[in-house]
């Protein structure tokens, strides 16, 4: 940290400021184009702390991606409450894919993935990040359901299923973009099929 003030050293607990630092560079560095191999030593030379510093909140340089990338979509992807299935799904939908439609994100994403299938400290991390998403969307299909727009008897995790997988389906093969269009489609679909 050159010319900056440093941060105030907080012994084992949590310093906010090193937090966020360690967070943002993480995704920096991941997202990057570079052939620099990313590492818990080149994250914490970029965000000013030292090693020991990342491994004592983290267990890995996968843990640190998950923890950023959860917190962003929390705050990037809201929950709409339109009154209707079509329109919630939609907004929701939308925000998703605009939130991922950067190739910076996806190749975050893309990372985090294959970090979670090699290490298991990630994997645990990517179990929690997924199940935290499902949820939101999952919640959004119970408000719809308790209005009466969802069939009795639709298995609502499979149709979580469907929209994350188109989702990562997408992010993984890259092979069709993810954008407002695509998120309309496939929000009119699931709920055409969720009415029966």
């Amino acid at each position: 940290m050159t010319g900056e003030t440093r941060r105030p050293h907080t012994g084992r607990r949590r310093n906010e400021a090193a937090r966020r630092a360690i967070l943002d560079v993480a995704v920096e560095l991941l997202g990057g184009t570079g052939d620099t191999p990313v590492t818990i030593d080149t994250i914490a030379a970029a965000a000013g702390v030292g090693k020991q510093t990342i491994y004592r909140w983290w267990p890995s340089k996968g843990a640190v991606l998950l923890e950023a990338v959860a917190e962003r979509a929390g705050a990037d992807i809201p929950v709409p409450d339109t009154g209707s299935l079509l329109g919630d799904l939609g907004g929701f939908l939308r925000a998703t894919f605009r939130a991922v439609g950067h190739e910076r994100t996806v190749s975050v994403l893309r990372h985090a993935m294959a970090e979670a299938q090699r290490d298991p400290h990630a994997g645990e991390h990517m179990r929690a990040f997924i199940a935290g998403r499902r949820a939101v969307l999952r919640g959004l299909l119970e408000r719809a359901r308790d209005r009466g727009e969802v069939s009795p008897g639709t298995d609502l995790d499979l149709v979580v299923d469907q929209a994350y997988g188109v989702l990562w389906y997408r992010i993984l093969v890259g092979h069709a973009p993810l954008s407002a269009t695509e998120a309309d489609a496939l929000a009119r679909a699931l709920t055409a099929q969720v009415r029966g």
